[in-house]
């Protein structure tokens, strides 16, 4: 019982601090907007959209289309929203075999820009994908449909190709890779972003 009265009441000095906190933030800010007026980026040009683009055809097929729209808290912090569609297809004639799948799912990102073009990165992602599901200890398997979670990390370059579009290089870190984790690290992408 002294536990949970210990617990409440930290949450409660906790909670109490941060009010007083934000409500002096608040202050804070309604003075520092007075002071320099309205924001100058109107809400609309704070919204961006892009993504990337893979393509490989051959024995080995392989496309991805992974479109993203993102949202700049403040000129340095931007977050947003993406889906992801693979499509694989593997076929070998010497082995009489063939395979084709199609991997879905959606992620979400936070981006920090150091300098004016270089960024930290950030994402999590869920991919709906076949993995192989062994029979009964037989050594023949199945593929079964599992969701598979990445947990991504590292930087980026921003290139600007217009007044409002760029793109983007980035080098990605896998922090929960596991047997059936679709990327290898590190994870190399290749994207554009444009805003509206």
């Amino acid at each position: 019982m002294k536990i949970y009265f210990a617990l409440a009441t930290l949450l409660l000095l906790t909670f109490s601090t941060k009010t007083a906190s934000a409500q002096e933030d608040s202050v804070q800010g309604t003075q520092a907007r007075q002071q320099t007026g309205p924001p100058s980026t109107p809400l609309r040009d704070r919204f961006f959209f892009g993504g990337s683009l893979g393509l490989q055809f051959g024995n080995y097929t392989y496309v991805d289309v992974s479109p993203l729209v993102g949202f700049k808290i403040t000129e340095k912090l931007h977050a947003g929203v993406g889906v992801t569609y693979i499509y694989f297809k593997v076929k070998d004639s010497y082995y009489n075999y063939s395979y084709e799948t199609s991997s879905y799912g959606g992620r979400v990102f936070g981006r920090y820009y150091i300098l004016d073009n270089l960024f930290a990165h950030t994402e999590f992602e869920v991919l709906n994908m076949e993995v192989p599901d062994e029979i009964g200890g037989t050594g023949n398997f199945n593929y079964v449909r599992d969701n598979i979670t990445s947990l991504m990390v590292g930087g980026g370059y921003a290139q600007s190709i217009g007044p409002n579009a760029a793109l983007t290089l980035m080098i990605l870190w896998n922090l929960t890779e596991e047997q059936f984790t679709p990327y290898t690290n590190p994870i190399f992408r290749i994207g554009f972003s444009a805003g509206f």
